[in-house]
């Protein structure tokens, strides 16, 4: 009896030195992080059950705040992982003026040079590409035989003054924006025309009919809510924003596995899902973990 109780205090020993040790998953923590808005929070969440499906401790920080706060937050250890855009590592953090408009070697360049200049690791990245857009009412788009934005440049120099456009300050000042599609294609709305606004409330005010076209982001829910439509930029404009888990290298260094959790999340988002998933969020309401867990289950990355 004495030597059955002994070899289980010895066998209990073994377990907690294992796990002081950091053996398996016990004891491993993260801090996942994301911007603000509904598409960010979505994959925060999906990031935050994959690694506790997995048994990882999750702080959860979704919802942390703009791009400057989240990457700050990332290099000074605060969190550990967040969803960053191609497009915003591209300009914004590695401070390169022009866009790059395919999304494989936008991906390439930025995956590589974080790497080296900041020891930031990017995962595999998204499908969709979460890019700047310009949107008509389905109906209007249809009715005048607009598709693409060559298509919206023909009308406009054919019916000058006749459309007005809502912006968000900062695209109507961008290179990146409104200067630089209308020089690309050749129109222009004139500033008579153009309507200023938060971004966030361009969608209702194309919805309303208070402006006719708007910018937004691609994959907003509310393009899908409000029958709006991405005029396709068939010249290829805009940048690129595809979507990748980011983390520091010594984090990736100190849990290698950490990698094979997370990719297979982002490369499963197109467009259209991505769009649909910000929808139930925005539009029917539904809360952000819900929905992002209910997405893993359903393309079999989480159980039931």
């Amino acid at each position: 009896m004495k030597r059955t109780a002994f070899l289980a205090l010895a066998l209990l020993l073994v377990a907690l030195t294992v796990v002081s040790c950091g053996g398996g998953t016990a004891g491993k923590s993260i801090t996942v992080g994301s911007k603000e808005f509904t598409e960010q929070i979505i994959l925060g969440k999906m990031m935050k059950f994959m690694l506790e499906d997995a048994g990882w401790t999750v702080d959860d920080k979704t919802g942390l705040g703009g791009t400057m706060i989240c990457r700050e937050a990332l290099e000074s250890g605060d969190i550990d992982v967040y969803m960053e855009y191609t497009g915003t590592g591209l300009l914004v953090h590695l401070g390169h003026e022009d866009p790059i408009t395919d999304p494989q070697v936008c991906y390439e360049t930025v995956r590589d040079e974080d790497l080296s200049e900041n020891g930031i690791v990017w995962f595999e990245p998204s499908l969709f590409d979460n890019t700047y857009t310009l949107m008509m009412r389905q109906a209007d788009a249809d009715s005048l035989g607009i598709e693409s934005i060559s298509d919206l440049a023909d009308y406009i120099n054919a019916s000058p003054g006749e459309l007005t456009f809502a912006s968000g300050a900062e695209f109507q000042e961008r290179a990146d924006g409104l200067p630089g599609v209308e020089a690309m294609y050749g129109f222009e709305f004139g500033d008579a025309n153009v309507v200023q606004m938060d971004v966030g409330l361009t969608y209702n005010a194309l919805y309303e009919g208070d402006v006719d076209v708007a910018m937004g982001f691609a994959t907003d829910g509310r393009i899908a809510g409000f029958d709006l439509v991405n005029l396709q930029d068939d010249m290829q404009f805009f940048p690129v924003y595809n979507v990748a888990p980011t983390l520091k290298q010594s984090f990736v260094n100190q849990y290698p596995e950490v990698e094979g959790i997370l990719d297979d999340i982002a490369p499963l988002l197109d467009t259209v899902t991505m769009q649909g998933l910000n929808y139930e969020v925005d539009i029917e309401h539904e809360d952000a973990d819900d929905v992002a867990r209910e997405w893993l289950v359903d393309v079999g990355l989480l159980e039931e």
